[in-house]
């Protein structure tokens, strides 16, 4: 069928009489109508969008048919009258609950529910009727076509659009005013910016516009609308003022997000408040409704939310990672043996932690038991290096990146590009020498024990028995890298649950709360009550850091197994604990197994792994978080192996001076 008879068979369809969902119905189908491309289009006017032409079409079929434009028109009239037009342009696009996880789940309801023709709700019934790929050809209306589009569309009586405009306004003037009172925002905003009390007036500047249009007071409605965008402009500032407090005392996504709808919203009022003042609104509502389309294609989506209200967090996560990471790299020789010393002394508590695991698993536990008490154990053996100042050198990538990317924040001319070649330097010399420090006592003091168990009882304390599991699991032949690479993401993951914890400390201000709260000053003392408000100030990341990673190293191959994913864990200082222990309890001949070197390549892999990936996914968080984009990377690569050339050393011991 052409598609001339499909617009007869649609158009002769229109009934003014029919039910809400029918009625609804129609325009829905009308819209994609307009949409279908023809099996031909007319090679003259190829260029122009097929929904306009089919457009152009329909009017000219209406101008042809009186008796089917007044139905249509009929249909139209009692649409208006009957739908809430004033809730799609107040409402759409900004979310019901202020809260980021109830903007998440409305998107998720309208992504997996069906919506229904079936309503009055403006907003409701635009995401049916539009599609975010109308734009472009909404976009290509000329203006004689948009003239009569807007004669056929238009509301009765004549000027009722203005009412529905206005209606939109007092309703988010109104948002704007609560959100504006609301204690998360108003105790945070700089004060000096609410001097003129810019929300107390909202309602009352958006109220004379309304009269000033109402009467027909065209003068006195300019300078109404003019006073509430000088408003609306001291809102906005001071609502965007919120963000520096944030960054000084703790990010809330929840308060982002509020400053985001509340900010979206006063540039709707000014959107609504052009096409009010217009002698001639089409081209002011098409530029809204182009607006509303841009709107439509945002909210089917999860990631751009997420990214824009999670961006702030990052920044200020990468940012307290970023201070702690200037501890891990080293600049001179003393640091740089400082660090070694360090790292030789958490070598030494993996030990103990090596022969705990074994313990763990000789009893025998169910497998979420079993990984629950080694991930106690590993958390236990973090926090007791990290409390005597010792280090872990897996640790240190996923703290350095943030450092090392704020060399950057300023640009990549040549300056920050040395710069950065000093970091990288600094920092692969730190982590030379701490995973050395770790490895160079974990293993043979591992060994050590062994032998000298074995001495005195007889056997060793880890039998051929685990010796040979820990050779078979460990070899580089099996999916060693797949679990170093994993084990790699778990110590980034560490890293941002720190930088959480310690942002969400600041921001509930538990420091203070510490140190002055009345029954912790009565059962402490005051100086006790402030010296522990400060230890958990400094301390509370680390904490987080080292319990976090503990227990996922322990719990998440058992949650994995759980859902027979075979997921395990190769952390280098560990592997190198256990393969010590193999080696003790099957003596010298363990030089003879294949699999015991197989082991040894492992480790080297697995310590390369477990560094990269976790500094690789801190560096590119670090780098987002600031809005920096390296484009000049070759220019980096060739300073780095230029500085190979030039100083190898380096890369490997610090400068003497």
């Amino acid at each position: 069928m052409s598609s001339t008879w499909d617009l007869t068979a649609l158009v002769n369809a229109a009934d003014p009489k029919a039910s809400l969902a029918e009625r609804h119905l129609w325009l829905v189908r009308l819209m994609e109508w307009l949409r279908h491309a023809p099996a031909t289009a007319p090679a003259a006017e190829s260029r122009t969008p097929t929904p306009v032409l089919r457009l152009r079409h329909l009017l000219n079929l209406l101008d042809g048919h009186p008796a089917i434009a007044a139905r249509v028109r009929g249909l139209i009239g009692r649409f208006w009258r009957e739908i809430d037009a004033a809730a799609l342009f107040a409402d759409f696009g900004f979310g019901a609950r202020r809260s980021l996880a109830g903007e998440v789940l409305q998107r998720a309801r309208r992504k997996l529910l069906p919506a229904t023709p079936e309503t009055t709700n403006g907003a409701e019934l635009f995401q049916l009727l539009f599609t975010a790929a109308d734009a472009a050809w909404v976009d290509a209306i000329d203006a004689p076509l948009l003239e009569r589009v807007a004669a056929l569309l238009a509301p009765e009586p004549a000027g009722a659009w203005r009412a529905t405009l206005l209606d939109a306004i007092t309703i988010l003037v109104s948002e704007v005013h609560a959100g504006g009172f609301s204690p998360p925002l108003r105790q945070r905003m700089d004060r000096t910016l609410l001097a003129g009390e810019p929300f107390r007036q909202l309602v009352h500047a958006a109220e004379t516009l309304r009269l000033a249009v109402a009467d027909g007071r065209a003068d006195e409605a300019r300078r109404a609308a003019t006073f509430l965008r000088t408003l609306l402009d001291a809102c906005r500032h001071a609502a965007t003022s919120v963000r520096g407090h944030l960054e000084e005392f703790g990010v809330s996504v929840d308060i982002v997000f509020e400053v985001d709808q509340l900010v979206g919203r006063t540039a709707r009022i000014e959107a609504l408040l052009d096409g009010v003042l217009s002698p001639a609104p089409q081209a002011e509502l098409r530029r809204l409704l182009l607006t509303l389309l841009e709107v439509e294609a945002e909210q089917r989506e999860f990631g751009p939310l997420l990214a824009r209200q999670f961006s702030l967090l990052a920044r200020q996560v990468a940012e307290r990672n970023a201070e702690t990471g200037e501890h891990y790299i080293t600049t001179d020789r003393a640091a740089w043996r400082d660090m070694l010393a360090r790292a030789a002394g958490g070598g030494a508590v993996i030990a103990g932690t090596t022969f705990v695991k074994f313990a763990v698993y000789a009893l025998g536990l169910t497998a979420f038991w079993a990984g629950f008490w080694s991930g106690v154990n590993y958390a236990g053996s973090f926090v007791i290096i990290m409390l005597l100042h010792w280090t872990v050198a897996t640790k240190q990538p996923a703290m350095t990146a943030p450092a090392m990317a704020a060399t950057l924040a300023e640009g990549t001319d040549d300056a920050q590009i040395e710069a950065f070649v000093d970091r990288v330097a600094q920092l692969i010399r730190s982590q030379a020498a701490g995973i050395f420090g770790n490895l160079m006592v974990c293993g043979p003091l591992v060994l050590a024990v062994q032998l000298a168990w074995q001495a005195v009882f007889g056997v060793p304390l880890v039998g051929p028995k685990e010796a040979e599991h820990v050779l078979e699991s460990l070899t580089l032949l099996g999916p060693t890298l797949l679990f170093a690479a994993f084990t790699g993401v778990l110590l980034f993951a560490s890293s941002l649950i720190a930088g959480w914890a310690e942002n969400a400390f600041v921001f509930h201000r538990l420091d203070s709360a510490i140190a002055w709260n009345p029954r912790f000053v009565a059962l402490l003392g005051a100086a006790r009550a402030r010296r522990w408000a400060a230890w958990w100030r400094r301390n509370v990341s680390g904490l987080a850091a080292n319990i976090s990673l503990g227990l996922m190293l322990g719990l998440v191959p058992a949650v994995a197994a759980f859902f027979a994913l075979p997921l395990e864990v190769r952390h280098v200082t560990l592997s190198t604990g256990q393969v010590a222990a193999a080696a003790g309890a099957l003596g010298l001949d363990v030089l003879r197994l294949p699999g015991f070197w197989w082991c040894m390549a492992a480790i080297l892999f697995t310590g390369v792994l477990n560094l990269g990936v976790s500094f690789w996914l801190a560096f590119k968080v670090a780098l987002r978080s600031r809005g920096i984009r390296v484009r000049e990377r070759r220019r980096i690569g060739a300073a780095i192996r230029a500085r190979l050339r030039r100083a190898p050393l380096s890369f490997v011991l610090p400068p003497r001076a």
